[in-house]
This record gives C-alpha cells, structure tokens and sequence, in this order.
C-alpha cells in the first residue's frame, strides 16, 4: 500500500460527516448514485446544491449553502474544476478537515490553499472506486473482510 493508499483508506474510515456540494435529485447523476453510495456505507451524508435545495437526494433534504451543513469532516465536491477553488476555500473557511474534489475535477492552486491550512486534500479520485480498490468493510465502523 501507498502512502497515498494509506491516507486515502484513514480518511474513508475515519470521516463521519459528508457535505456532497452538487448533489443531484437525478438518479442518472453520478453525483446521486455516489451520494447513496456514502449514505449505505453509514456517513452522515448531506446534499448541498442551491439549485435543488428543499428538495431530497436519497431521503435527505437538500441544504442551499455550504454553512448550513456545517460542522463536516468531509466535503465532497461535484463542480467544475473553474468552480472547485470556491468551495474549497469555503470548506476550509468552515474548518473542514478534508475535501475530496471527485474524478475530472482538479485545482491545483485550491488544493495548495487547503493544504497549507492543514486540510487533508483528495483530488480526480472518487471515493465510490477507492472504497471498493482498498478492499474497505461494507460500513464505516466495521472490520475489512
């Protein structure tokens, strides 16, 4: 196992608290299928998208804003790279301890931004094929296999 494998696997098992930022009410989105996927594993996953708030994804109501799903481990982030600077700079803004920027999306400078404020930073990775790659239990809290 990599050093990054390692950290990959400690942060998935030790995160709690999911902010999905782009989550969508559309079962054809990865973003839905991936924020299921989170909420089966036993993350307390919350859906974040201004344009689909008050509506649900998976059961759970949509949150317009970042702020509102605070206190968070964890942001997961379903933008376009050109938009993936903002709510990285927020999350670490709203003491987040880590942020995932899902696959196809990359900032560099973003991820230095939250790197050096001590923010733990995945990025072009989804955590759906790490989870299954590192061979992880099927709930957080549980042994591997």
């Amino acid at each position: 196992m990599t050093d990054e494998d390692a950290t990959i696997r400690d942060l998935l098992l030790r995160t709690r608290r999911i902010a999905v930022v782009g989550a969508s009410d559309r079962p054809d989105r990865p973003s839905h299928g991936v924020f299921g996927f989170l909420l089966a594993r036993g993350y307390d996953a919350v859906p974040v998208n201004p344009v689909r708030a008050g509506r649900t994804v998976q059961g759970q109501p949509v949150l317009a804003g970042l702020a509102e799903a605070a206190p968070l481990d964890m942001v997961d982030v379903f933008r376009r790279s050109s938009e993936a600077g903002a709510v990285v700079d927020e999350a670490v803004r709203l003491g987040a301890k880590s942020v995932w920027l899902q696959l196809g999306v990359v900032d560099e400078d973003a991820a230095a931004r939250a790197r050096a404020a001590g923010v733990t930073v995945v990025m072009d990775r989804c955590p759906v094929i790490e989870w299954r790659r590192l061979g992880l239990p099927p709930r957080i809290g549980q042994q591997a296999p």
